[in-house]
């Protein structure tokens, strides 16, 4: 079975039915909004945003879309996340109920501010 590999996210997006593509882009607009100077990709062939290394991916399943702000964006958060399914590393938001874009914008800021803090202190061990 070849698996598809994509080359960006409007790529990615479009292979979905409609309903799911305006979710995924609202999740792509809300993470653009919390983080105007993250660069698009795709990393593990899922919609990725990246600032001094990865930030969060996202991607559509099934019956969810699965958001991973990595495990302190989880942590940070896990009193917000208590109706979710979650993992060391991943959220699954159920397609079938409201996505919480407020929740999403809050987490990757966060990740932004953790991933800024990172960067600088490296630099300044390195000077």
């Amino acid at each position: 079975m070849d698996k598809k590999t994509y080359n960006n996210i409007d790529e990615y997006i479009s292979t979905f039915p409609g309903d799911i593509q305006a979710i995924l882009q609202k999740v792509r607009l809300t993470i653009r909004e919390a983080a105007p100077q993250a660069q698009e990709a795709i990393s593990y062939q899922m919609p990725t945003f990246k600032l001094e290394g990865n930030l969060v991916h996202f991607a559509a399943h099934p019956k969810h879309i699965g958001f991973y702000p990595a495990p302190s964006g989880i942590e940070h958060f896990q009193n917000e996340l208590t109706g979710y399914v979650t993992s060391k590393g991943a959220i699954q938001f159920p397609i079938d109920q409201p996505i919480p874009f407020d929740l999403i914008g809050r987490i990757v800021k966060f990740r932004v501010q953790e991933n800024l803090e990172k960067a600088a202190s490296k630099k300044k061990k390195k000077a």
